[in-house]
């Protein structure tokens, strides 16, 4: 099985979805991103992982002409090979406010409408960490609170019950997904509006992405990260820790969300301040937590450590030579 089938099935799995029994609705435009979720959904159904009735629904905005019409055909096409229902319909978007949104809406209108139809109990969409990056830096530069800066949910409610999923959001990225598409020897169809820099996604998708990728080469999954820590740090009601120590019997009983947002606090009275600390970092005290071992470290940049002992966490400085 490719690693990129093999994540979606893990990914389906840690998101509580149902494997049978059910309608799911994909949207589909013929970019990478989703050609690679309808690809790989196409491949853990045919080794009969996931049954679950599959539409693919795509909407034509008709923004480019006999462009718009050939996406629409390549799409078609493939689900027809794929042996998947289709589903498609055209649409004019108003001329006034903005273009990016008001495609948006219809998209979403669109998908919600098959969804009720075949009484579908979510839709699913390709959204990748690319788009989740993208989506941070956009509301950082727009002077967006915590919630914007949490970025996109990888599962959210619609309408009527019906969920929006984005299966690739936590661990795909657009290299994946192209990459993906190749290995299965399908041309993925492309947007020129993509490259198109009056629109402001673009502009941080061409121009300031690659610049702080010379800084950091992992600047996209870095990105994706940090917004996920937004989001989980403000679902949790967290009382900071005051105790020097960590009784791991405490920390055994939180979920994930709310460990990471103690773990976060407690660090930060500890050392002073939570620079150069990033989400590995905190993943590896949560796996000094669980190990059954007593007496191990985790080190932590620019000196310092977290060691389990006796039922606790405690933390020390280390002097760093310099």
């Amino acid at each position: 099985m490719d690693k990129f089938v093999r994540s979606l099935i893990t990914e389906w799995r840690k998101l509580g979805l149902p494997f049978e029994g059910e309608t799911v609705i994909v949207a589909v435009s013929g970019g990478a991103d989703s050609m690679s979720l309808m690809l790989a959904l196409h491949e853990l159904r045919s080794r009969k992982k996931i049954l679950n009735r599959t539409i693919v629904a795509h909407l034509n905005h008709r923004l480019r002409g006999k462009e718009s019409d050939e996406d629409e055909a390549f799409v078609r096409e493939h689900a027809d090979r794929l042996g998947f229902e289709f589903v498609s319909k055209s649409a004019r978007l108003p001329k006034t406010g903005n273009l990016e949104q008001n495609a948006r809406e219809a998209r979403y209108k669109f998908l919600l409408g098959v969804a009720i139809k075949n009484k579908a109990f979510a839709v699913l969409t390709g959204h990748t960490q690319n788009d989740q990056a993208e989506t941070f830096l956009l509301n950082l530069i727009r002077g967006s609170g915590p919630d914007g800066l949490a970025g996109m949910k990888a599962v959210r409610d619609m309408d009527g019950g019906i969920l929006l999923i984005r299966p690739l959001l936590s661990w795909a990225t657009r290299s994946d997904t192209e990459g993906f598409c190749e290995a299965k020897g399908v041309v993925a169809r492309t947007d020129r509006m993509n490259d198109d820099e009056k629109f402001s996604r673009v502009r941080i998708r061409k121009n300031i992405l690659p610049l702080l990728a010379e800084m950091n080469p992992a600047i996209i999954k870095t990105l994706a990260q940090s917004a996920d820590l937004m989001r989980k740090n403000g679902d949790v009601e967290l009382e900071t820790p005051t105790s020097a120590n960590l009784p791991l019997k405490d920390l055994n009983s939180m979920d994930q969300t709310k460990l990471y947002a103690t773990l976060r606090s407690w660090l930060r009275i500890r050392r002073g301040t939570l620079r150069g600390l990033g989400l590995e970092h905190i993943q590896a005290v949560e796996r000094l937590i669980t190990s059954r071992k007593s007496g191990r470290t985790v080190e932590l940049p620019a000196g310092g450590r977290v060691i389990k002992h006796r039922g606790e966490l405690s933390y020390n400085d280390i002097k760093v030579e310099k």
